[in-house]
């Protein structure tokens, strides 16, 4: 996205002062002129880093360790804001193999940081005890265990008695067990960025303190996109076109006069220190009680304890000048983590606090970081929203962020962190942002079960089946600001409530917990409650036929004079199809990478409804899934606007509902409200798109655009309807399929089913860091023409890949989720991507990139050969590695050949 190196400064010296004269304002201008010769500011730089805490400081190192010309303003003194009083904690696991990497990355650079600079970055090595009150604690530490394995960290679970003799004040008989890490460690902050600074100096980078940025200067490109020209400061003015957002919980301020909008939440977040403890010496390690929602941080001879209350002081903005401010700390918010420090280790509540320590931080909907270039403005990046994870985060998100300012994309699959998996709605709702950021706060030390749902923040978007869907007994899941059906409860209304706070600020707990309760089901490591039931929607869309509401769906059409070159460019199949083929395809990056998979339909101009639009030429439906339409439609953006393709992007997901009617009697059920002659593979082949026209009475027929195509491995078609027209073609289609057993399946049963056949989760199994190759995808690479990434593919599909994926079935009945290890003859080979249970198969399923430790090429032979075992919960279990999904191999059922 940003092109930066030594040689290309002179390219952006031109832009803020000559060219388009809507680069900046008058006012800018002049005082531009006024300061350029006042202070010791650059005249130009490759990247200006907006904030001197530890994302900026970070930012700046790695920058100017690439060579990059990086200047860092800060309106006060370093580590001013939020860094200066953080805890500054750094644990080594997490539920997430990406923030695993993340955290290693930034131990590393702690490690080394002396010996590189000269000086002490403060990073102490005293290790970490994770504290369990529970089973299902404990089963989730196992599980942070076992994905340790796969990363070379050292781990174990221990008893009570065995965690006190690591730390001697705690009382064993306050809990059940604990994980014990001798990695972890603590960072001093002002330490760590002195070092980070040093070090970027000595590289290049330059230190502006004291340096108030007033306005990002903006200009035009030629395809009318906002595009970066310079900062605007008390001291002067920088040209540049790159500038990183790394101002904390000033993160909205600066950008919001652009247009620019983040949902970013400043509250107060505080913890006290202890007087001095004979018992507490600097080595003994960290403590976390996620059951308690508290952690200890040892400070010499005391303890600092803080951790996430269910109502902490929301903040609406900080004021610019509270560069090192603290806030009295209100003991009726913090005393509940006071209770239980004490519950855990007595001797805290007998030495008493010496002093508070209330500060603001920032936080965010889901708490993780808000990174990555601004969709909206060109050469603006993020690196804000911590949510006090901003130690143990910083240097490797920066080191990601670094790599996606010089060569477009980072090196891991950052999507968690990405601006860009928020929606410009979701962006612009400060409600919304707050009512989520309060709860991600509020669960912060939650356990992180597979299937979970937030309560805040719900019903953002309704798509038009959603009243039928909750009248079918639906509970719904939330993913992208989204409502979809997770599965159904028959004979049962579950209606997601309003947030109640946790019946905090005076809001009333709800009374229906109907919803709270159906969760409840899903709150185990074992076989959820809906197990069965989940199964009955997959089994009914094996042998007879389920509808499913796929409405959230990402929609785009792609039109243009050039719509052709540009969609030959970003897709990876052959496009150059007949009008109303459907091919699937992915869209990579520079690196080869997975950025999306999508099914393309050729088509022409229509008749000028929602799904059948009228344009010039020749047009490309684009169908992506829900949870990632937004990165989807921002990748498909950004390389038009790269190669200035003539080409337009129409979104359509909010005018548009989506019905899948999926399995054996699908055509039938189908067949009866159409005149369309299904049966005809001539008309409506597998993998094809055309108009029908659905009968919803004698007197009434509106037209729709089906697709015949299948997420589960059956006979099936989508239907994309007018938001018109939705409810009556729902209606209709129940009706007809109800001698058929047609019933309603919710997206619980849909991966189920995608997984049994092998299909691939964007996200999952298949990510920005995976390639088609990697994936089994090479069939999706055209060998002729050229798209992104494809010198990579190549290359790949020339000499093979060091990881691939693999298909895997357990033998016995033990559920799986992901992140669990995967054994090859006794060595670790990879960790499981995603984990279902195919219930036709009648076995638990799963996928992982195997990998061999001395890196060499995966053959066939290799995978097919040795003995498998899967590590849950710490035990090793019998597997069986396939090369693909053993269900329907042949792809029959696609074509609706039942035997």
């Amino acid at each position: 996205m940003l092109r930066v190196s030594r040689s290309t400064v002179s390219k952006f010296q031109s832009p803020l002062f000559g060219g388009d004269k809507r680069a900046c304002s008058a006012a800018s201008l002049a005082s531009t002129r006024k300061y350029s010769t006042e202070n010791p500011l650059p005249e130009s730089a490759d990247v200006v880093i907006i904030g001197g805490g530890s994302a900026g400081c970070n930012a700046l190192y790695q920058l100017a360790k690439r060579g990059v010309r990086a200047v860092l303003l800060e309106k006060s003194k370093l580590t001013a804001g939020t860094t200066w009083h953080t805890a500054g904690l750094v644990w080594r696991l997490r539920p997430n193999d990406v923030e695993i990497r993340l955290l290693a990355a930034t131990r590393n650079l702690l490690m080394s940081l002396e010996e590189e600079t000269g000086h002490n970055s403060g990073w102490i090595n005293n290790g970490g005890l994770f504290i369990s009150h529970s089973p299902e604690r404990l089963d989730e530490y196992r599980r942070l265990a076992t994905l340790g394995k796969c990363f070379g960290i050292e781990s174990h679970i221990v008893s009570p008695e065995e965690a006190q003799k690591v730390f001697p004040p705690l009382d064993p008989a306050a809990f059940t067990g604990a994980l014990y890490s001798p990695g972890d460690g603590v960072v001093d902050p002002a330490m760590m960025c002195t070092a980070l600074t040093k070090g970027a100096v000595a590289n290049g980078g330059r230190v502006v303190e004291d340096c108030t940025v007033s306005q990002i200067v903006t200009g035009e490109n030629l395809l009318g996109m906002k595009d970066v020209r310079g900062v605007v400061t008390n001291k002067g003015t920088i040209r540049t076109n790159t500038v990183v957002n790394a101002t904390g919980v000033w993160g909205r301020d600066l950008i919001e006069p652009l247009g620019v909008y983040l949902p970013l939440i400043p509250m107060k977040h505080a913890y006290v220190v202890s007087e001095t403890m004979d018992s507490i010496h600097q080595m003994l390690p960290n403590v976390r009680d996620h059951d308690f929602s508290l952690y200890f941080r040892i400070q010499g001879k005391s303890i600092c304890m803080g951790g996430y209350e269910n109502n902490p002081i929301l903040l609406n903005r900080v004021p610019g000048d509270f560069h090192f401010g603290l806030y009295d700390l209100d003991y009726s918010v913090f005393d509940t983590h006071i209770q239980g420090a004490v519950k855990l280790c007595p001797a805290f509540g007998d030495a008493g606090i010496k002093s508070t320590i209330c500060g603001p931080e920032s936080f965010t909907p889901d708490h993780k970081p808000l990174m990555g270039p601004d969709p909206t403005v060109s050469g603006l990046f993020h690196s804000v929203g911590y949510n006090s994870a901003g130690m143990m985060l910083g240097a490797g998100c920066a080191e990601q962020l670094a790599q996606w300012i010089i060569h477009d994309r980072p090196e891991r699959h950052m999507f968690a962190y990405d601006v860009r998996r928020f929606s410009p709605k979701q962006k612009k709702a400060l409600n919304w942002a707050t009512e989520r950021s309060h709860e991600a706060y509020a669960k912060n030390y939650s356990i992180v079960f597979p299937h979970d749902e937030p309560l805040a923040g719900r019903n953002f978007t309704v798509d038009p089946f959603h009243k039928q869907m909750i009248q079918y007994g639906a509970v719904m899941e939330e993913r992208h600001g989204w409502e979809r059906p997770g599965y159904f409860l028959p004979d049962e209304t579950v209606v997601v409530q309003p947030y109640d706070w946790y019946g905090y600020y005076d809001y009333p707990k709800n009374a229906n917990t109907h919803y709270e309760e159906a969760l409840r089901g899903d709150y185990t490591f074992g076989f959820s409650e809906h197990h069965d039931l989940i199964g009955e929607e997959a089994l009914t869309c094996r042998h007879d036929a389920a509808l499913f509401n796929l409405s959230y769906f990402c929609k785009l059409f792609l039109t243009g004079s050039q719509a052709k070159e540009a969609a030959e460019w970003i897709f990876t199949a052959n496009l150059d199809k007949p009008i109303n083929k459907t091919i699937y395809t992915c869209g990579l990056n520079k690196q080869g990478g997975v950025e999306c998979d999508v099914t393309v339909s050729i088509v022409e101009s229509g008749l000028g409804g929602l799904h059948d639009p009228i344009f010039k030429g020749r047009g490309y439906y684009i169908v992506a899934g829900g949870a990632s339409a937004y990165h989807t439609k921002c990748h498909i953006l950004s390389a038009i606007q790269e190669k200035a393709f003539r080409a337009v992007v129409s979104d359509h997901t909010e005018e548009l509902g989506v019905l899948s009617i999926q399995g054996p009697k699908s055509r039938e059920i189908l067949q009866k409200i159409t005149d369309f002659d299904l049966s005809n593979d001539q008309l409506l082949p597998p993998n094809a798109t055309t108009i029908l026209t659905i009968k919803i009475n004698p007197f009434y027929s509106c037209n729709v655009r089906v697709l015949r195509v299948s997420f589960v491995g059956e006979l099936g078609y989508e239907l994309h309807i007018p938001e018109e027209s939705c409810n009556d073609v729902y209606n209709a289609l129940m009706k007809a399929g109800y001698k058929e057993s047609l019933r309603n399946a919710g997206y619980r049963a849909l991966y189920s089913l995608s997984s049994e056949k092998g299909y691939h989760l964007w996200g999952y199994d298949l990510r920005s860091d995976d390639t088609p190759v990697e994936a089994n995808l090479g069939f999706v690479c055209r060998k002729n023409g050229d798209y992104q990434g494809k010198a990579i593919v190549d290359r790949q599909l020339e000499n093979g890949v060091s990881r691939r994926l693999a298909f895997f079935t357990l033998r016995e009945q033990v559920p799986i989720w992901g992140l669990e290890a995967v054994y090859r003859d006794g060595e670790i080979v990879g960790h499981l991507r995603r984990g279902e249970y195919g219930y036709t198969l009648q076995k638990p399923i799963g996928q992982a990139y195997v990998q061999r430790s001395d890196g060499s090429v995966i053959t066939n032979q290799f995978l097919q050969s040795g003995r498998y075992q899967i590590e849950v919960m710490g035990k090793l279990y019998d597997a069986d590695c396939h090369l693909r999904s053993p269900f329907d191999p042949k792809g029959q059922r696609l074509l609706g050949i039942y035997k």
